[in-house]
């Protein structure tokens, strides 16, 4: 009876079996087994080699198209990566990835990693994945290894280098040949020549870069690195995703929680681009007023600081006499035009260099413009360059305004930010200009994760998985004595739940951000339809307001500067709890914090809660300093700062900041 019933089972599978159509060998993939409660990614397919999107301009604003498909094969599952010793205390490891994860069966290429290994082996949490940036990761770490040291109390933090660069000596790393030129360039000489000049100066450093990289320059775009960290993951034996990503870190991580959104465990964005933002006319808008916004918090800066070279004058006065009198004495035979005299300002408003600033408008105002010609001079081309441009404008900027449609941009940047911030769309434009539009992922509208991410922010069943398997968050909350991963976590879960509301809050750290005035930002255009789908927070930031208010007013960006705030208070009263080995909180907050610096010009403040705002649920922590502050913050052995002891708690014990923290300017206190 039993050998006919097994019979009959054997015959039926054959007839199913051969009912289904046979997939062809070229098509096959390996597909891993999904962990329990977790779905499938939610993918999208890049664009071709001949998928150029069209743009669309109409004033200041260009329409890209967005790629459409959301269907690739799921990262295969990688081996475990083979750490090796490679000095500074850090252990190393390849990891092999395809070109394309749209044919994952394809050309294959290799990415760097180093591990920090956390200090008590015995207590950590498990792997923290880190990309600090577009730049080299790795060599960064060796050489300022405190920016992240501290991160290895509770965990291996896993650095993983962006495709095409990589450590010292590494074949990893494609090299250039030829130099990228400094967009310092079109904003020091106007005209058409100029323009042309310099675009086949970029487009000479791309081909370069499309020879020394071959095959592998077509994966050069952040859905390919998404992938990448996903591999990552997967290699790790982790279930769900562990991120620190700062600057160009921050894009890889949207780019992960749109493809990945129910993978992603826990994730800390800093310094983010705004990847969101489909016009160029409003990403140049808000570069310009965050330029304006800068050049008022430096003033404050000054006055409020005891021993400036600027004595009691006010810094923006002083610039308004310089720019009246220029050309300016720079030295025998040497002068410095006004041009000259915006792009020193430019380069100076790093915070950073606050204080070489105003030295320079100090000795310029007393006769002497030497200063601000050495801060004006473009750098030097540095050979062999690395890729790192080549990707920018394959996310940002797959399409570049030509150059009568720029003049007519510019036009309208002097009308919104006349002092400084006009001059930068110049260089906005220019990293890109001349360089080819293939591959790209264009910017793209719409929420990052969705319901997947809310999912994951309420535990889902992966959580539930890890804590089975004994090393989920779970498990480890329980090695914590006392209750410090509860202890200021009241407030945390209902921030969450109210979701983009955290954005505007932020204190008034938003309004303040955006700038005041909304008429100037309504004839700017930054009330974009994605920025009112935030809600009250969206609108807040894409008011945008007149920066030059900003500049004139003034007030405002000295307390900011110069004040502690309550945050410190916060600081006081337990940050990361360090002796707590309790990994998230999971199912009780949010998935994804999101840091925001008021001075931070490189990746405005704007743009950074616009992309808060399409994380649903996402925490968000203001705070006083420029970009990257939490590694600058480390490396300047600041440790129990309100943003690092904030950003630990989230990560170790998914506890969001309080509603309303605002952590002050730790590094702008520290200037000499």
């Amino acid at each position: 009876m039993v050998q006919r019933v097994i019979q009959a089972a054997a015959v039926l599978a054959a007839a199913l079996a051969a009912s289904v159509p046979s997939t062809p060998a070229a098509l096959a993939v390996f597909v891993p087994s999904t962990p329990a409660g977790l779905a499938a990614p939610r993918t999208a397919v890049p664009a071709g080699p001949a998928a150029r999107p069209p743009a669309f301009w109409a004033g200041l604003t260009t329409s890209v198209s967005a790629v459409s498909a959301r269907h690739t094969a799921p990262v295969p599952a990688a081996a475990a990566p083979v750490w090796q010793g490679c000095g500074h205390g850090l252990e190393c490891a390849k990891l092999s990835v395809p070109v394309d994860w749209a044919r994952p069966r394809g050309r294959r290429t290799e990415i760097d990693l180093a591990r920090m290994p956390a200090r008590d082996s015995h207590g950590s949490l498990g792997p923290l994945v880190v990309s600090t940036g577009s730049g080299p990761v790795i060599q960064g770490v060796r050489a300022r290894p405190d920016a992240v040291s501290e991160l290895a109390r509770w965990f291996d933090v896993v650095f993983v280098e962006t495709r095409g660069i990589g450590d010292h000596g590494s074949a990893a790393t494609v090299r250039c040949s030829v130099p990228q030129p400094d967009p310092r360039r079109l904003q020091l000489t106007p005209g058409a020549a100029t323009w042309r000049a310099y675009a086949r100066d970029n487009a000479a450093y791309d081909r370069s870069c499309r020879i020394a990289a071959g095959p592998a320059y077509a994966g050069l775009t952040s859905w390919q690195v998404a992938h990448d960290l996903d591999a990552v993951r997967a290699a790790l034996g982790q279930s769900r995703l562990r991120y620190f990503g700062n600057a160009y870190g921050a894009v890889y991580g949207q780019a992960y929680l749109e493809l990945f959104p129910r993978r992603v465990e826990r994730m800390y964005l800093e310094g983010v681009p705004d990847h969101g933002q489909t016009s160029v006319g409003r990403r140049l808008i808000a570069h310009a007023r965050a330029a304006e916004r800068q050049l008022a918090a430096f003033r404050a800066w000054c006055a409020g600081r005891m021993g400036c070279p600027l004595g009691g004058d006010d810094a923006v006065k002083v610039l308004d006499g310089l720019l009246e009198r220029a050309p300016l004495a720079a030295g025998p035979g040497r002068r410095v035009d006004g041009r000259e005299v915006v792009v020193a300002v430019l380069a100076g408003l790093v915070p950073q260099r606050w204080p070489e600033l105003a030295r320079a408008l100090a000795a310029a105002e007393a006769g002497d413009a030497s200063g601000l010609a050495a801060m004006a001079a473009p750098g030097q081309p540095v050979a062999p360059a690395m890729v790192t441009r080549a990707l920018h404008c394959h996310d940002f900027m797959p399409v570049v305004p030509g150059y009568r449609r720029f003049l007519a941009m510019e036009s309208r940047l002097r009308t919104i930010a006349p002092r400084v911030g006009w001059l930068t769309g110049r260089y906005e434009v220019g990293r890109c200009l001349g360089i080819g539009g293939r591959p790209s992922w264009p910017p793209r509208t719409g929420e990052l994760g969705g319901d997947d991410l809310r999912a994951a922010g309420r535990g889902g069943e992966g959580s539930s998985a890890a804590s089975r398997r004994g090393d989920g968050p779970s498990t480890a909350a329980r090695r914590c004595e006392g209750a410090s991963a509860v202890a200021h976590g009241g407030e945390g879960p209902s921030q969450a739940a109210r979701g983009g509301a955290a954005v505007a809050r932020g204190g008034e750290a938003s309004s303040e951000a955006a700038g005041g005035g909304s008429s100037t930002a309504t004839r700017g255009g930054e009330a974009s339809p994605e920025a009112v789908r935030g809600g009250a927070a969206s609108s807040e930031v894409a008011r945008g307001g007149a920066a030059s208010s900003e500049v004139a007013r003034g007030g405002a960006a000295s307390s900011e500067v110069a004040r502690g705030g309550a945050a410190s208070s916060e600081v006081a009263r337990g940050g990361a709890d360090a002796g707590c080995r309790s990994a998230s909180r999971v199912g009780k907050g949010p998935a994804v914090l999101v840091g925001i610096g008021r001075l931070d010009t490189e990746s405005p403040a704007t743009g950074a809660a616009r992309v808060a705002a399409r994380i649903p649920g996402a925490a968000v922590l203001w705070h006083g300093d420029g970009h990257g502050a939490y590694l600058q913050q480390g490396a300047a052995k600041l440790r129990a700062t309100c943003l690092r002891s904030r950003v630990h708690d989230f990560l170790v014990n998914g506890t969001p900041p309080r509603a309303r923290t605002r952590c002050p300017g730790e590094l702008t206190v520290s200037l000499r």
